[in-house]
């Protein structure tokens, strides 16, 4: 299949918070949120959501939070700030806590949110959730930002720069144009999730883009500017595998015979 096409992208001021109210009517979102201790910041995600959930005109039917064998608080601060919890028995890594979390819910609409965001908003929702509701042809939708690094406005997501664009850049050059493809911050159909599945390793979102590509076309995925995105730097040393997994993910989607680690 061809991957010259792009995906569509909309900035910050296409973000229309009535359309995404009258459209959204009768159609379910649930949330769901892959944590491993995650205390100091899933207390914080967990507001904005549920914010979206109790509102006059909710944007949120459902918020999950999968606990992928965490070893603080992060289950119990959870279920203080109103969500629903399923913990794992064993640590299994994202893509397996994100196939739990869809396995439990049961929305038409899922939307997944990275749970050591230190400023999600009540907005990441419905801004997800637009493309979805507007779009027919729209299957997955991930969401674009400025990613400070230290005391710089720029520079986070080491990895995304330097790792997945590139790849994407060379493979499947309209995927290239997805500003975050790594961004935990994507939302999708249901039935699109239940097709393509989820990888276990930190290639699961790039994996996940991919997928959804070739089954559907670039012309079915979508991102949303979601503006300013702080969270955890990991050290420089911790990305190597997370590199190694992402690109692993992409080469062997390519067709790339690669030696098991």
């Amino acid at each position: 299949m061809s991957f010259t096409d792009t995906p569509l992208t909309l900035n910050a001021l296409a973000y229309d918070r009535d359309l995404v109210v009258r459209l959204k009517e009768a159609t379910t979102v649930s949330v769901i949120i892959p944590a491993r201790n995650e205390a100091s910041t899933i207390g914080g995600v967990l507001d904005a959501v549920l914010h979206s959930a109790n509102v006059e005109t909710p944007f949120v039917d459902e918020v999950i939070v999968v606990d992928d064998h965490s070893s603080d608080d992060t289950p119990t601060i959870a279920e203080h700030h109103g969500a629903k919890v399923i913990s794992l028995s064993e640590t299994t890594g994202k893509g397996e806590a994100m196939r739990a979390g869809l396995e439990a819910s049961f929305s038409s609409l899922v939307v997944f949110l990275d749970a050591d965001v230190i400023n999600t908003t009540t907005t990441f929702v419905p801004r997800l959730i637009q493309p979805l509701l507007e779009y027919e042809q729209i299957q997955l939708v991930k969401g674009y930002y400025q990613r400070p690094f230290l005391d710089m406005p720029t520079g986070g997501g080491r990895v995304n720069e330097l790792a997945a664009r590139p790849i994407l850049s060379l493979l499947y050059p309209g995927l290239g144009e997805i500003r975050q493809p790594l961004a935990g911050e994507t939302a999708g159909r249901r039935s699109t999730f239940e097709r393509v599945g989820f990888v276990g390793s930190y290639g699961v979102e790039i994996a996940l883009l991919i997928d959804v590509a070739k089954a559907f076309g670039v012309k079915a995925l979508a991102q949303v500017d979601l503006e300013i995105r702080r969270h955890r730097n990991r050290p420089l040393e911790e990305l190597r595998p997370m590199s190694v997994d992402v690109l692993r993910a992409a080469l062997e989607r390519y067709g790339v015979n690669l030696p098991e680690q």
